[in-house]
């Protein structure tokens, strides 16, 4: 059993160094990551321009691009061997809802999944006030990547693990969720660079909105750790006979 572990946070980030290190001895383990923090870069690839990889240590590589490029190029021909499986993080904060779509943590694991490959991505909340700590999250990752190992899930089926920042013994337990909805991100901030030049920071995202029960967002807010079942078909079937019958006699 090979694993191919990969994040958006950067390969000297905490979290994917404990998650490396919590998954020692399950498998073995390849570490292919951005050469910098890549997060919100969603699932894009490098095509205008080559990408270098560099080896940072035993079966430890960095790239330099984007985390969709560190899975692409390690599942398509970057080794002599094949992986059985991509997980990706520990994210530096978390993946609820809508960042699902904007996470470079989640493309990470959604390109293993492209690839034929099963995938997990793990997210850390991040405190109120503190420093992060990723014990808890590190073990919940074995455990997963353990229950996965011994009872595999359908090849198509992403998971996106949101941990609560708490010590492991405070967690409240498991709950299979689905995405909330983020509330209108905060508007752009607008700033000045020293040259004296307009610059403008995009703007925090928004509060939960669709935050109720069985959502993501509830679940880690009641400390417990949220397990998403993620798909890549984007397509909304339910909608499929309204624009069919709005389409009709169009051009004619």
């Amino acid at each position: 059993m090979k694993i191919l572990v990969s994040n958006d946070d950067g390969y000297r980030a905490s979290g994917v160094i404990a998650l490396r290190a919590a998954l020692t001895g399950l498998a073995e383990l390849t570490v292919v990551a951005p050469e910098r923090n890549h997060s919100g870069a969603s699932n894009a690839l490098t095509l205008e321009q080559p990408l270098r990889v560099t080896e940072f240590g035993q079966n430890a590589y960095f790239v330099s691009g984007t985390p969709t490029d560190c899975v692409h190029l390690a599942i398509s021909g970057l080794f002599d061997f094949d992986h059985d499986m991509v997980v990706s993080g520990i994210n530096n904060g978390e993946n609820l809802g809508d960042d699902a779509l904007y996470s470079g943590t989640i493309a990470a694991a959604i390109e293993g999944r492209f690839l034929g490959l099963p995938t997990v991505a793990f997210s850390l909340r991040r405190p109120q006030d503190g420093e992060m700590d990723y014990g808890a999250a590190a073990k919940v990752a074995r455990l997963i990547v353990e229950r996965l190992l011994e009872r595999p899930l359908e090849r198509t089926m992403i998971l996106n693990v949101n941990i609560p920042h708490r010590p492991f013994g405070e967690l409240r337990g498991f709950k299979t969720t689905r995405l909330g909805h983020r509330h209108r991100a905060e508007r752009a901030v607008k700033a000045m660079d020293p040259r004296g030049r307009v610059v403008y920071w995009v703007g925090m995202a928004g509060e939960g909105q669709d935050d109720g029960p069985g959502t993501d967002f509830n679940a880690v807010a009641e400390g417990y750790v949220s397990v998403t079942p993620l798909q890549v078909d984007l397509t909304r079937h339910a909608a499929l006979g309204t624009v069919r019958d709005w389409l009709q006699g169009i051009g004619e």
